[in-house]
């Protein structure tokens, strides 16, 4: 019997819950299904999730709603946890280099808080 895969989903601090706040009902309801998909399928979609280039394990979680265009940053831990760091409604063909640097520091924040509780 093949057990159905399942990866956790674990939001580092309140950057996407600030974010969540900014999306109207049918957005977000969107992106939860963007994230359900992504917690339970092996291989996501590239339509879904997409390494970010020149970014080492840095990924972007990628949904749509009427022409509307929003991205969700996130990494992998442990190769099962998906974490989230900050969303935004992308309106330029690239994604601002602010939000991807901001996305970046989270990321090694995260992972240094991680290290030193480990350590700690």
């Amino acid at each position: 019997m093949k057990t159905q895969f399942v990866r956790q989903l674990v939001v580092f601090e309140d950057h996407f819950k600030e974010f969540r706040k900014t999306l109207d009902k049918e957005a977000l309801k969107k992106l939860y299904q963007a994230l359900t998909l992504i917690m339970k399928v092996e291989v996501v979609p590239i339509r879904f999730l997409k390494a970010i280039k020149g970014r080492k394990g840095l990924y972007e979680i990628r949904s749509e709603y009427e022409g509307n265009i929003y991205r969700v940053f996130c990494c992998f831990d442990e190769g099962n946890l998906v974490i989230l760091f900050n969303g935004f409604q992308k309106k330029t063909q690239k994604t601002p280099i602010e939000q991807l640097d901001k996305a970046e520091a989270l990321m090694k924040k995260y992972f240094e808080q991680k290290r030193n509780k480990k350590n700690g």
